[in-house]
């Protein structure tokens, strides 16, 4: 059976960044090969991407506007006929550049917001950059293209909610991404800081269906409740490797940002033609469709709905990436969740490890 056809690219241009949110998807270790990809072979990637079925491409890293040649990038991308989204913090960023970029044909960006108040932002990141970033978000619509907020949803910032949507009601996005931390990586390690509990949760649900019915005449406002507490696992990136190509910064071809977490030998994309890899390579395969699954999922009613969940959470949690996903409340390790959910309830004060830097300059920038 031939492979589904993908979407969405993503393209992590880089693993630098101005910000060290202790709930980053980039790898834990960041010492690593020193052959990055060039600019060369990007434009490659773009255009086998495009030729494979892929129609938007998502520029991310770490932070993108660090990459010098995300510009003609995003230019190529653009004659090829793919929508472009910038997935940024806003903060090594000035009006011209902006500009420039959509000039080139940047069409959509995505801009985080860590939290409102200093003190949060900086427990989170490392740094507090709010008024930045709504400088940002204003240049983002006078110039014409969507924009997307995204605030990453945890304990930390959780009360924040009523006044987070208030500030999106004056900037007025296309969407209101409330997007609660995935807890792999870098947000496993701060999961007792970081996941909320069932009573928070509970407020912040109803004060988003309120302002859904309010407000969703004016931008869409996008929720969903964290899988820990859904008692069901999500289709992680619409399931393994059928709607989205990830590229690291090394080149290496993922299913989703996390993946390179799995006990996986995936594929350099300057090794084979990209449609070549997404057919046959055995990392992408490795999860695709159900004959993998084990039970309960195998006889489950909603395997092809969900895809019994999340491979990395699954190997993060058990360390058996074919596992269920324990999010689910019908899966034997369950109760791995469960138990994370009690010490939300009373969690012990403890500081958040934040991202590190990269140590190895090659971790950057190259062109």
């Amino acid at each position: 059976m031939s492979a589904p056809r993908p979407w969405t690219l993503i393209a992590e241009l880089t693993y630098a960044c101005p910000l060290r949110c202790a709930y980053c998807s980039n790898p834990l270790e960041l010492n690593g090969p020193s052959t990055p990809l060039g600019t060369a072979d990007w434009r490659r990637v773009l255009g086998e991407a495009q030729a494979l079925g892929v129609m938007q491409a998502h520029f991310t890293g770490g932070e993108p506007l660090l990459y010098p040649d995300l510009g003609p990038l995003v230019g190529d991308a653009r004659s090829l006929g793919l929508y472009t989204t910038l997935v940024t913090s806003g903060i090594p960023l000035d009006r011209a550049r902006l500009q420039t970029l959509a000039e080139r044909g940047l069409e959509h960006v995505q801009l985080s917001i860590q939290a409102l108040e200093p003190e949060t932002s900086r427990a989170v990141c490392g740094r507090d950059a709010l008024a930045h970033k709504l400088r940002v978000a204003t240049w983002v619509k006078e110039l014409g293209m969507s924009l997307t907020l995204n605030v990453v949803v945890s304990r930390l910032n959780i009360h924040e909610l009523p006044q987070l949507i208030e500030l999106a009601e004056r900037i007025e996005p296309d969407r209101l991404e409330l997007a609660h931390a995935q807890y792999l990586g870098w947000a496993l390690r701060n999961r007792d800081r970081l996941l909320p509990s069932a009573e928070s949760l509970a407020q912040a649900r109803a004060v988003t269906r309120e302002a859904q019915a309010r407000l969703g005449g004016r931008f869409e406002i996008s929720a969903v409740l964290p899988d820990y507490h859904a008692g069901r696992p999500r289709a992680c990136m619409d399931g393994w490797a059928r709607s989205y190509l990830v590229v690291t910064p090394f080149g290496k071809l993922l299913p989703c940002h996390a993946a390179h977490a799995l006990p996986l030998d995936f594929d350099d994309v300057r090794s084979a033609p990209l449609a070549e890899l997404w057919e046959r390579s055995p990392a992408l395969q490795q999860y695709r469709g159900t004959d993998w699954m084990q039970e309960p999922c195998a006889s489950c009613s909603e395997r092809d709905r969900d895809a019994a969940g999340c491979r990395c959470q699954a190997f993060e949690l058990t360390g058996d990436a074919s596992a269920p996903d324990p999010a689910c409340r019908l899966t034997p390790a369950h109760h791995l969740v469960r138990a994370a959910r009690e010490r939300a309830e009373n969690p012990e004060p403890s500081a958040l490890q934040l991202r590190r830097p990269p140590r190895d300059r090659v971790l950057e920038c190259k062109s």
